[in-house]
């Protein structure tokens, strides 16, 4: 059995961990599964943000044991000896981001220690604030890893969209570079949870059946975010339940459909903007999708529409599943933070000089 690494990602809609077995030399997926959290505790997730310090502090070592547990369910469903396990790299999940506060500040819980514990082997976590430490948004991290599998090939947009919308642009002779782009995936969820009593819109079944308000959705792109040059990154809150009261109250729809259309095409139209106004025509060859968002078809046909002489592609076609590539990513940059090798792309985040991000727990 080769050795590999394992990643473990938990996004901004904290519907449950991804875990990823990875080879590292030459880089493959090897495994990859997600395990759904508990409804009561994804929503203590979703409001811990408002906990006192006891309850936040009781969450992150509750997750912590969980992270524990889900990786040993892992091992045994894919027959994976902790033996052949070189390290961990967990994400954390993300409690607040705030960059531009007066303190910029980013916090991400489940306390690494019990994956320690129970495996015997290094855990690399909290990525995060290194790069806040030197000036940085702390985000996206992502960039990095597009450009160690896709930096020496042809320019492509590298798409995620999960809570948030978020892409890299990268390939041979290019500067990598990537920012938040705008909303992703969260508000059509509350929107689905609140009109349809759905976790989800699945594959975008009930927005191809809406029409989209269009006018609304070209007023909100002026808004001063989806405006502002990068580097530049979203708290997972930014795109919430407020918003969504504030912009698509559900009285200004006349059918559930249409705000669903209308959410859809607001997470399309955010990403095309962004592709019009900073990435260079040189690299709108191709937007490569990953996260859960790449399998509602609404949104990828309304980014078809926006973007008709892009060619519009998942990960999948390279070899790694969309749901897979996040978790991958950080198992990806544990091993080279453990081997002491740079695993940051400064110039997505706006920080001073590359490092190495993560802090190891043995």
């Amino acid at each position: 059995m080769p050795k590999f690494a394992l990643g473990l990602m938990s996004g901004t809609s904290a519907d449950g961990l991804t875990v990823c077995a990875v080879s590292v030399r030459p880089f493959k997926v090897l495994h990859f599964q997600n395990y759904v959290y508990p409804a009561a505790l994804q929503q203590k997730l979703l409001q811990a943000f408002s906990l006192r310090a006891p309850e936040l502090s009781s969450l992150h070592f509750e997750l912590g044991r969980l992270y524990a547990q889900t990786v040993r369910r892992f091992l045994k469903e894919f027959n994976l000896s902790p033996n052949h396990l070189l390290v961990i790299g967990s994400h954390g999940q993300t409690i607040y981001h705030g960059p531009h506060d007066k303190i910029p500040n980013t916090l991400q819980i489940g306390e690494p220690a019990f994956l320690a514990a129970a495996f015997g082997k290094p855990v690399v976590s909290d990525f995060r604030p290194a790069d806040i430490a030197l000036g940085g948004e702390g985000a996206p991290l992502i960039p990095f890893f597009d450009e160690y599998i896709w930096g020496r090939s042809a320019p492509k947009i590298l798409l995620n969209v999960g809570g948030i919308s978020n892409f890299s642009v990268v390939g041979k002779n290019i500067q990598t570079f990537g920012f938040d782009v705008g909303p992703g995936n969260t508000l059509i969820d509350l929107a689905a949870q609140k009109l349809l009593h759905k976790p989800f819109d699945k594959n975008g079944q009930t927005a191809a059946k809406g029409t989209p308000d269009k006018p609304l959705v070209h007023r909100l792109l002026r808004q001063k975010y989806f405006l502002q040059k990068p580097p530049k990154s979203l708290d997972k809150n930014a795109f919430g339940t407020d918003y969504l009261q504030k912009h698509f109250p559900p009285e200004h729809f006349a059918h559930a459909a249409d705000c669903l259309a209308t959410l859809t095409y607001f997470t399309a139209a955010a990403v095309t903007q962004a592709v019009i106004n900073f990435v260079p025509k040189t690299c709108q060859k191709e937007l490569v999708v990953s996260g859960g968002g790449c399998y509602n078809h609404t949104l990828l046909g309304y980014l078809q529409e926006l973007l008709p002489s892009v060619k519009i592609t998942t990960t999948l076609s390279y070899g790694i599943d969309p749901q897979a590539k996040e978790s991958a990513a950080f198992a990806l940059f544990a091993w080279l933070a453990l081997k002491k090798r740079t695993n940051h792309c400064p110039r997505a985040t706006g920080a001073s000089r590359a490092t190495i991000l993560g802090k190891i727990t043995l």
